[in-house]
């Protein structure tokens, strides 16, 4: 059961990940940025979000313990 619950929050956290991801990537490209500067974007706004996640998750697996 445990394992099953952290790979569905494994999953749902890449999926938010990715649209977020998705998201920076247009809207770089509709404020007018090229295509290697809107990636650039876009896998930055990816890593921060899976920070993000593991920083929240460390910090709530130090309170539950």
């Amino acid at each position: 059961m445990t394992v099953a619950v952290v790979l569905l929050a494994t999953a749902l956290v890449i999926v938010v990940a990715l649209l977020a991801a998705a998201g920076a990537g247009k809207l770089a490209r509709m404020d007018g940025a090229t295509y290697p500067a809107a990636l650039t974007r876009a896998a930055v706004t990816f890593a921060a979000a899976i920070t993000l996640t593991a920083t929240v998750a460390s910090a709530f697996a130090t309170l539950l313990t």
